[in-house]
C-alpha cells in the first residue's frame, strides 16, 4: 500500500489465496516469512482495491491548522462499499484543541480502482460537518486529479498540483437559514427601553428626526372590525415576522382593552399567557397596552391595589408602554393608573381623549384640551397622547390641535391615535404629522380603515420621512391578516358597515366599540335595528350630558341606547319615566359616580330619577373609598373552587378584575385544557372528520388527533365520538345540547297592571334578591338580568308584596318575559 501525506491511503487487495488471518499477521511480524506461513508471492494476484480517507478537523487553507468547536451538524456519507471508522463525531460534540483532529476514517472498496475513487468521492460529497472546518474540500480535489487516478503519484504530487488547494466553498444553505431563523432578531426600541429606562426612552423619541409608528393590528383593529375575538394562535404565527422585519416600529400595541376579558370570556383564553408567549417572540419591538386608569382593563373603578397589582404584573409579564386614560378624562382616576404604571416601570403615556369638534365646540375646545394636557404633564407622564376614539379629529382641527400641544408641551413626544371611520384617517395622520406629532397609530393594510385605524401601507407611502417601516415589509404582513381575516368572518363589522361612514361625527361611536355593540345588539334581538341603536346612542349621550365617551363610558351610553330601543322609549320618555324604570346597572353605577365624575358635572334631572332621589354613592374618586382587595382570601377561594388547579397570582388577579368571568374561564380550563392550541378554524366550527390535527401543547410535545365518527345522540341526548389519538383510539361521550334542550314558553308580561314585571330585554337571570311574600319598596332591586356584557337591575315599579316568582337564577328569558307578580 501507499500513504500519502494527504490522510487518504490506497491499498491493493487480494482474495486467493485467502487473506491472511490474524494469526498468520502475527507470526510475520514475528520475523516468518511468507513460504514459512504457507503463501508465496507469485500466487497472490490483484482483484480488488480499498481506499481510506481520514476526515480531519483541519483548516487546509492554513496549512492543514487544527480547527476546534462544537459540531453543530454531523451526518457522514454511507452506502454500499463504504465503512466508517469513528469514536466521537457526533453533532454536538466538541473538538478540543488539545487532541487528535480526526473525526472519522472512511473506507471505500471495489474491484475497480477507479471505481473506488469514485465511491469514495460520492461518500465525501454526501458528508455534512458544520460548526468547524474539515479537509474533506482538499481530499475531494484529490480525487478529482487525473494524476492521482492514474495511479502515477508519488511524495512530490502535492507540491506539484497547488490546484488542490483551490477549494470549493459549502453552500451551507441549510445551515446559514437555521442560523438566521434562531438568530435574535434586529435591535429595536426596546432596546434603549430596557438599557436606558423610560425617560431615556421618552427623550430618544423626542430627538428622533421623523414620526414613528405604532402598529395596532394585534389589540385594536381587530377590536374594531372582528369584535376583538382574534385568537393567540393566529398573532404568535405572525410575530416571529413582525420582529425581524418590522422592528422600526415604535410600538406594538397588542394587549389590553376589551382584549382581557374577551380573551377569557369567548375564547378560552390566559390573556396572560398570550402577552408571555407574544414577548417570547417579538423580543426587539416595545409593546403597547391599552389601562383604563383606575379601571384597569375592566369596566368599572377598583381599589387602589388591584390596579398596582395589575400593572406590576403586566410589566413582569412584558409590557413596556401603557397608554393610561380615563372614560372621562376624569384626571384623578388617571393619577392611579400612572403611578401604577410608573412604580411597576413601565412607560407612562398619558392620554386626552378627544371627543366633539376642537374648532367648533363650546364645551370641549382647545382651552379645554390643553388645560387637560397641562394636568397630566404635572401628573408626570412620559409621553403625551390623544386618545381619538372615534375618529372625530379631522385635519383642519388636527393641525391647530398637534401644533399648540407641541407648542405648549415642547418636551413631551406627542402621540396621536384615531380611527377611520368615517374615511379621513390618513390624512388626519398626515396632518399631524406635518403639526409635529412625534408618534401615530395604523393598523396593516388588511385590518385598517372603517371602524379600525388608518392604513399603515398608505402611510408609509404618503409620509415624506423615513417612519422606520418599508412598504416591501409591509405588503406580506397584510397578504398574512388578509387570509387570517377570512377565519372571523361571523364576526366582521362589514356584516353591517361596508365602508366608511360619516354618521359618525353625529353619533361619536368609538371604533372599537363598535363591533362589540353591533353583537351585542344582535343578542338582544335588535340586529335589525341597529340603525335605531346607533340614533339612539347619540340620544343616550346627550342623555347623560354630552360625555367623553370611551370604555368604560362608552359601554353605559351603549346600554342606555340598547336599553331605549329594546323598550321603545324616546329621549323624553327616558326623563319623564327615570323613577319608574329599571335601567341597565351600569347607567345607575354612572350616575351613581362609580366611575368617577364628568366634565359639566351629572345631568340633575336625569340623576334624580335614576337614583330615585337618593344621593350619588361617590363624589370624588371612588378608588380612594375602596377598601383594599383581600388577595390571599380570594385565592383560598378560587383554590377551593378549583382545587386540582393550580392557582397563579396571574389567575388571582384576573378574578380580581372580572370574578363571574374568570370562574367560568377557569371551569372551562379545568373541563377542557388549553383550547388555545386550536386551530382557529376548529376552534370555531369544529374538526372534519378524518381530518389529523396536529397539536403542539408545549416544546417537545405534539399529539395528533383525528375524529373518525359521531353515533346519533340517545334519548338523553348523549352521543358517543370515536378519536384516534397519536394512532389509539379514543371515545368520549357528549351531550348534543340541542337534543336534550327542553324549550320554555314563559307567559308574557302585562303592560297595563304594573304589578305585572317582565324581562327588560333577553338574557339570564343571575341573581334573585327577593322571595315570596317578602314586602318591597318602590325602586328596591329585584333581580339582576344579564346579556352579553351589559346587567340590568329589575327594581319595584311599585310598593307593594312579591305574589310569585316565576323564574330563577340561571334562567334563560326573552324580551318581556313574565318575571314577579306583585300586588
Amino acid at each position: 500500500s501507499t500513504t500519502q501525506p494527504t490522510q487518504l491511503n490506497l491499498t491493493q487487495c487480494s482474495a486467493s489465496p485467502p487473506p491472511v488471518r490474524l494469526s498468520g499477521q502475527i507470526r510475520l511480524a514475528e520475523g516468518f516469512s511468507l513460504r514459512d506461513i504457507g503463501l508465496k508471492q507469485e500466487r497472490i494476484e490483484v482483484n480488488g482495491y480499498a481506499m481510506q480517507c481520514r476526515v480531519t478537523t483541519e483548516d487546509v487553507s492554513k496549512g492543514f491548522q487544527p480547527d476546534s468547536g462544537r459540531l453543530e451538524v454531523f451526518r457522514p456519507g454511507q452506502g454500499i462499499g463504504i465503512r466508517l471508522d469513528s469514536a466521537s463525531a457526533y453533532a454536538g460534540a466538541i473538538i478540543s484543541p488539545y487532541y487528535d483532529s480526526l473525526l472519522c476514517k472512511v473506507i471505500a472498496h471495489t474491484k475497480d480502482f477507479r471505481d473506488c475513487a469514485a465511491k469514495m468521492e460520492r461518500a465525501l460529497r454526501e458528508f455534512r460537518v458544520r460548526g468547524v472546518k474539515t479537509n474533506i474540500p482538499f481530499l475531494l480535489n484529490v480525487l478529482r486529479s487525473e494524476k492521482f487516478l492514474s495511479g502515477t503519484t508519488d511524495t512530490s504530487f502535492i507540491d506539484q498540483h497547488p490546484e488542490l488547494f483551490k477549494l470549493q466553498a459549502h453552500k451551507n444553505r441549510a445551515q446559514r437559514l437555521i442560523h438566521f431563523i434562531a438568530a435574535e432578531p434586529p435591535k429595536g426600541w426596546r432596546q434603549i427601553l430596557v438599557d436606558q429606562g423610560p425617560e431615556a426612552f421618552a427623550r430618544a423619541i423626542k430627538e428622533h428626526p421623523s414620526v414613528l409608528l405604532t402598529d395596532t393590528t394585534m389589540r385594536d383593529a381587530h377590536q374594531s372590525l372582528l369584535a376583538t375575538r382574534v385568537r393567540t394562535y393566529d398573532l404568535l404565527k405572525i410575530a416571529p415576522y413582525a420582529a425581524r422585519n418590522l422592528s422600526g416600529l415604535l410600538s406594538l400595541e397588542c394587549w389590553g382593552g376589551a382584549t382581557f376579558d374577551v380573551a377569557m370570556r369567548f375564547l378560552h383564553e390566559c390573556p396572560w399567557e398570550r402577552l408571555e408567549e407574544l414577548r417570547q417572540q417579538v423580543p426587539n419591538i416595545p409593546f403597547q397596552m391599552l389601562l383604563r386608569g383606575a379601571s384597569a382593563v375592566g369596566y368599572t373603578n377598583y381599589p387602589d391595589n388591584v390596579v398596582y397589582k395589575f400593572c406590576d404584573q403586566a410589566v413582569k409579564s412584558g409590557m413596556d408602554i401603557f397608554r393610561v386614560f380615563d372614560s372621562l378624562n376624569y384626571v384623578p382616576n388617571m393619577e392611579v393608573g400612572m403611578d401604577a404604571v410608573r412604580k411597576a416601570g413601565g412607560v407612562v403615556e398619558a392620554a386626552v381623549c378627544y371627543t366633539g369638534d376642537v374648532l367648533n365646540s363650546k364645551k370641549y375646545n382647545m382651552d379645554y384640551y390643553l388645560k387637560t394636557a397641562d394636568q397630566l404633564v404635572e401628573s408626570g407622564t412620559h409621553i403625551l397622547a390623544v386618545k381619538d376614539m372615534a375618529g372625530l379629529l379631522k385635519p383642519a382641527g388636527a393641525r391647530a390641535l398637534i401644533g399648540a400641544l407641541k407648542k405648549a408641551f415642547p418636551d413631551h413626544p406627542l402621540h396621536v391615535h384615531t380611527h377611520d371611520t368615517a374615511g379621513a384617517g390618513v390624512a388626519t395622520l398626515l396632518a399631524c404629522a406635518d403639526a409635529g406629532a412625534d408618534i401615530i397609530d395604523c393598523a396593516v393594510d388588511s385590518m385598517s380603515g372603517i371602524t379600525s385605524q388608518p392604513s399603515m401601507g398608505a402611510l408609509v407611502s404618503c409620509l415624506q420621512q423615513d417612519c422606520g417601516v418599508k412598504l416591501s415589509d409591509v405588503t406580506p404582513y397584510s397578504a398574512y391578516w388578509e387570509v387570517a381575516r377570512r377565519l372571523y368572518a361571523n364576526f366582521e363589522c362589514t356584516s353591517t358597515m361596508r365602508s366608511g361612514n360619516a354618521d359618525v361625527y353625529e353619533n361619536e361611536i368609538p371604533g372599537g366599540q363598535y363591533t362589540n355593540l353591533q353583537f351585542q345588539s344582535i343578542s338582544l334581538g335588535l340586529s335589525n335595528q341597529f340603525e335605531l341603536v346607533k340614533k339612539k346612542f347619540a340620544e343616550a349621550n346627550e342623555l347623560m350630558g354630552d360625555i367623553i365617551k370611551v370604555t368604560p363610558s362608552s359601554k353605559i351610553v351603549g346600554d342606555l341606547a340598547q336599553f331605549m330601543v329594546a323598550n321603545n322609549l324616546s329621549k323624553q320618555d327616558v326623563i319623564d319615566k327615570a323613577s319608574e324604570l329599571s335601567f341597565p346597572t351600569s347607567v345607575v353605577e354612572f350616575f351613581d359616580g362609580l366611575i368617577g365624575q364628568p366634565v359639566g358635572g351629572f345631568p340633575e334631572q336625569l340623576s334624580r330619577g335614576v337614583l330615585q332621589g337618593r344621593q350619588p354613592r361617590f363624589s370624588g374618586r371612588p378608588g380612594a373609598e375602596l377598601p383594599p382587595l383581600d388577595f390571599d382570601a380570594l385565592r383560598a377561594s378560587l383554590q377551593e373552587k378549583f382545587g386540582d388547579q393550580e392557582i397563579s397570582d396571574k389567575d388571582v388577579i384576573s378574578a380580581a378584575l372580572y370574578p363571574r368571568v374568570f370562574d367560568d374561564f377557569a371551569a372551562i380550563r379545568q373541563k377542557y385544557g388549553p383550547v388555545s392550541k386550536l386551530q382557529t378554524r376548529v376552534f370555531f366550527q369544529g374538526p372534519k372528520i378524518a381530518e389529523e390535527l396536529e397539536l403542539h401543547l408545549e416544546r417537545g410535545k405534539t399529539i395528533y388527533i383525528k375524529p373518525l365518527a359521531v353515533a346519533e345522540p340517545d334519548k338523553t341526548g348523549k352521543s358517543e365520538c370515536f378519536f384516534e389519538l397519536n394512532g389509539q383510539q379514543r371515545v368520549v361521550y357528549i351531550t348534543d345540547k340541542e337534543a336534550s334542550k327542553n324549550v320554555t314558553i314563559r307567559p308574557k308580561a302585562k303592560a297595563t297592571v304594573k304589578g305585572s314585571i317582565g324581562a327588560p330585554m333577553p338574557g339570564e337571570i343571575l341573581d334573585v334578591k327577593v322571595q315570596s311574600d317578602d314586602v318591597v319598596e318602590k325602586g328596591q332591586p329585584l333581580m339582576v338580568v344579564s346579556a352579553m356584557k351589559m346587567e340590568l337591575v329589575v327594581t319595584a315599579p311599585i310598593a307593594g308584596r312579591i305574589k310569585t316568582i316565576h323564574v330563577g337564577a340561571g334562567d334563560k328569558v326573552e324580551g318581556n318575559d313574565l318575571l314577579i307578580d306583585m300586588e
